[in-house]
């Protein structure tokens, strides 16, 4: 009691008042939130002078203004019909083949109203089951010619029930890293409106960051180089035995480039070729290459499609008789007096290649290198960036060179002729593309002018050789440098 008498003292309030029960608070519910929440309501009326703390009541759903909601558009599913493409002679048209509508509405997103000569020519037998050999250089449409008979045999054939994630259905092997990039890029174009999956497995990028792809998703395209692939299936990541399509591109390339051991280890882990469809491409078929196709596919049609003229047709093509030691005075110069701004320098050697590089950099021009001593992370930068125009000049190998697809080069200059015909081909196949028109110049020095004649004759044709203008041989003024846009890793 002595405590109470103290509180009441202390809070003025009687002993009754201290132990009553509070008054209940008035309880309503929220219109806006349709939860139960209470709300103090005063015992007495407040003065008219004072303002209530308490908010006001909200006010009636019925009361507030409806805000009438857009109705969201109808997007009507796509349709083959949706695709107008009207017959012409002496072309072949994608309808023209039965072709799943997913896959005809990625052609259409990608503008392909008519066959290429060697898509047409493969189609014809791939989409029966045959197998085929096509000839056919760069810049043809072959890579689209094999996706399109993968894809389609993997939309109308169901998955088997039972697979890990690392058992492809389809295997496309290229001899290097930037072809297999390209060719994965064109697949996950074409597999758009599908449920496939692409992978890629090339050297030179993290090895725990590509198995990764592997462990979140079932592999249905497997685009790789030889050796990356084989490190995988011999750690037992990736098994081949479902094979279903295997395609082998740049054949003659990688018999150069020393890689048909690890191929041939490759499809030993794939079915017999009798239970697989195998499709091979070369830009020639010697008779390694031939006898390659013997041993790997079974009664092939063959397609050979005469594609020199494809680059010829659209490339303007110079040769200057140049020496060695004024090589670099016109490359800076030609690019530097008429401000070219996507060119394409191929030399035949790494260290040539660096060289060019650094000097053109350190000469205020915007380059930089490819070639097999770049590692493959920088290269896909550096790529990217010449492609977005932030590089100006791209100096590489061959090596590095093949499957490069990119539109707006407008010049090749080949710093030292090639040694193979075929590569000289290749190199200016890189300007010319998409019916654009191209220039390729080449310098013919004291050390490579004999390439000449093997060229001319691959060709069909002379190139007439010329001295060039007095003032394209000035010394080179040099200019601030300017940094490669690429990361300098």
């Amino acid at each position: 009691m002595t405590v109470l008498k103290a509180l009441k003292k202390m809070f003025g309030k009687s002993e009754a008042e201290q132990l009553a029960p509070a008054a209940p608070l008035p309880v309503s519910k929220s219109p806006t939130e349709g939860a139960y929440r209470e709300t103090a309501s005063p015992v007495a009326p407040a003065a008219p002078a004072e303002v209530s703390s308490q908010p006001a009541a909200p006010r009636p759903k019925a009361e507030r203004p409806r805000r009438e909601r857009a109705p969201k558009p109808v997007v009507a599913p796509w349709k083959v019909e949706d695709f107008v493409v009207e017959p012409q002679e002496g072309k072949t048209r994608f309808h023209d083949f039965p072709l799943a509508p997913e896959l005809m509405h990625a052609i259409q997103d990608l503008g392909f109203p008519y066959c290429t000569p060697i898509q047409a020519g493969v189609l014809g037998y791939t989409l029966k089951g045959k197998d085929a050999i096509g000839r056919a250089q760069t810049g043809t449409g072959k890579t689209a010619a094999f996706l399109i008979s993968i894809i389609t045999q993997l939309t109308q054939t169901p998955p088997p029930k039972e697979r890990y994630m690392g058992e492809p259905r389809a295997l496309i092997i290229a001899p290097t890293r930037e072809l297999v990039v390209q060719i994965a890029k064109d697949a996950a174009a074409l597999t758009k409106y599908t449920d496939l999956n692409v992978m890629t497995f090339v050297g030179g990028m993290d090895f725990d960051k590509q198995l990764k792809q592997l462990e979140a998703r079932h592999c249905d395209i497997l685009v790789a180089t030889p050796g990356r692939l084989l490190d995988f299936n011999q750690r037992g990541e990736v098994h081949l035995d479902m094979v279903e399509v295997m395609v082998l591109d740049e054949a003659d390339r990688m018999l150069d480039m020393g890689f048909i051991p690890q191929v041939r280890s490759i499809i030993r882990q794939t079915p017999h070729k009798g239970e697989r469809q195998t499709l091979l491409f070369s830009a020639t078929f010697t008779e390694d290459v031939m006898n390659l196709a013997k041993q790997w596919t079974t009664d092939p049609a063959i397609v050979e499609i005469e594609s020199l003229n494809v680059a010829s047709d659209t490339v303007e093509q110079h040769v200057y008789a140049v020496a060695a030691a004024d090589k670099y005075k016109l490359l800076f110069n030609l690019i530097n007096d008429n401000g070219w701004e996507r060119v394409m320098v191929f030399a035949n050697r790494k260290d040539e290649v660096r060289r060019i590089e650094e000097r053109l950099v350190r000469d205020g021009v915007n380059a930089a290198q490819l070639s097999g001593d770049v590692p493959q992370h920088k290269r896909i930068k550096t790529l990217e960036g010449f492609r977005e125009g932030k590089i100006r000049v791209l100096v590489a190998t061959d090596v590095a060179g093949r499957g490069i697809h990119i539109d707006g080069i407008s010049h090749v200059i080949n710093f030292t002729l090639p040694e193979v015909p075929d590569d000289y081909v290749h190199r200016i196949g890189r300007t010319g593309r998409a019916g654009a028109d191209g220039v390729s110049i080449s310098f013919a020095g004291e050390d490579d002018s004999y390439q000449l004649p093997s060229i001319e004759e691959k060709l069909g044709r002379k190139i007439s050789c010329e001295m060039p203008p007095t003032e394209l041989l000035r010394a080179v003024v040099r200019k601030p440098r300017v940094e490669p846009a690429a990361d300098s890793e």
